[in-house]
């Protein structure tokens, strides 16, 4: 049997919760809180298999639980249930170590469907919350652009250079663009592949794309 720890303070929407919980997980025992330090105690005091907290309670965060479960009782599942949906609420809930992250805002049906994921191991998020943590994680994969030229220690006009040269622009037609010579766009390409280690334009256009340098105009 499921045991839910259910942290609300406004009675409403915690009774409201209550019979959508009920509705996903049929037979679960419910222990309901409205402040953070009775929820607290029940962590100490209760085995708990899912957690659902609110984030700003008169006397704290739910973060707090999600903590105090992480280290008392890290097999239960803590799905934060909140009205907000801001990078400074959700990343911290998430690096304590919540499961879950939804948006009361919306309907009953999509809130009903995203806890019953908990069942199959997969994690409940709203959909907007979901797009957030992908295009985090989408960013934190971009290369580091300035520390990687640093590195080589081409200099921005060298850096310029390599990338007109992977963009497949002839020596002549890079010169026209930066009101150069073609003799020295041809040194500088020299240099170029002297820096890089590199003999060939396709080698040089791997190099511009693992430099990160294709993002810039």
């Amino acid at each position: 049997m499921n045991h839910i720890l259910l942290l609300e303070d406004i009675p409403e929407i915690r009774a409201w919760l209550k019979v959508l919980v009920k509705q996903v997980f049929a037979n679960a025992q419910i222990t309901e809180c409205s402040r953070v330090q009775d929820a607290l105690l029940q962590v100490n005091s209760q085995r708990f298999t899912l957690a659902l907290l609110d984030l700003g309670l008169p006397d704290g965060s739910g973060v707090d639980v999600v903590t105090a479960l992480r280290e008392k009782q890290p097999e239960v599942q803590s799905v934060i249930v909140t009205i907000h949906d801001d990078d400074e609420h959700l990343f911290p809930a998430l690096q304590a170590g919540a499961f879950g992250y939804l948006l009361k805002e919306q309907s009953r049906e999509l809130l009903m469907e995203q806890l019953q994921r908990i069942s199959q191991g997969e994690p409940p998020l709203s959909p907007s919350i979901a797009r957030k943590v992908i295009a985090y994680f989408a960013a934190q994969r971009r290369p580091n652009t300035a520390a990687l030229l640093h590195e080589v220690s081409l200099t921005e006009r060298e850096t310029e250079v390599l990338l007109r040269v992977a963009k497949g622009f002839t020596l002549p037609e890079i010169g026209v663009q930066l009101g150069l010579s073609r003799h020295t766009i041809a040194d500088y390409v020299k240099q170029i592949y002297r820096k890089l280690n590199v003999s060939s334009r396709a080698e040089a256009a791997l190099e511009a794309q693992r430099l990160g340098l294709f993002g810039r105009n």
